[in-house]
């Protein structure tokens, strides 16, 4: 097993050409995160298997796509997020990438005033994994010094439904019914 993040790194793999290869995805990472990555595999493994690009996280592609959105109409972004966590660290590239400041932050607590100093209009998002309470947290904590003006991009509306694994979908009866015990 290698672990690889970039398309160079592919092609620098110990692996002789006609060897089976399959690879899987990081699930929090999107499609464009994987797609060099992916495109280099292709190139070089002739039998390459790996999984359908809408195996991969649909969820993380939508919120990154909603997060390039974001960073086009505000000056700053907070992303509310644990530091450890890919996600929400991906989310605040993004928004630097877009060429504004943009600030990682686990809670409230973590909000600097002079992030803020002179800014009409601040975009918070969230990593997947963070509780929406955080974010309510961070909303009450930049109206403390006053009233702020609240509105939420529309974003996708996400229809995927995964199906249970046909073992959970139907279980045995012996699982599926409560037995009776009778006392004596």
């Amino acid at each position: 097993m290698h672990v690889v993040a970039s398309a160079a790194e592919v092609e620098r793999l110990p692996i002789p050409p006609g060897q089976p290869v399959a690879y899987v995805t990081q699930t929090t990472l999107s499609v464009d995160d994987t797609r060099a990555v992916i495109e280099a595999l292709h190139h070089r493994f002739a039998d390459l298997v790996g999984p359908d690009t809408r195996d991969i996280c649909y969820a993380t592609q939508n919120r990154q796509a909603a997060v390039r959105e974001l960073a086009r109409r505000v000056e700053v972004l907070l992303v509310v997020g644990a530091a450890n966590s890919s996600n929400p660290n991906r989310l605040r590239e993004i928004g630097a990438e877009a060429g504004i400041p943009c600030y990682l932050i686990p809670d409230a607590k973590a909000l600097r005033p002079e992030w803020l100093a002179g800014v009409g209009v601040l975009g918070i998002t969230a990593g997947a994994s963070a509780p929406e309470c955080l974010v309510q947290e961070v909303i009450a904590a930049l109206a403390l010094p006053g009233p702020v003006e609240v509105t939420t991009l529309p974003g996708l509306v996400e229809e995927v439904e995964f199906k249970l694994p046909a073992a959970l979908a139907d279980p045995p009866a012996a699982l599926a019914e409560p037995r009776a015990s009778a006392a004596r």
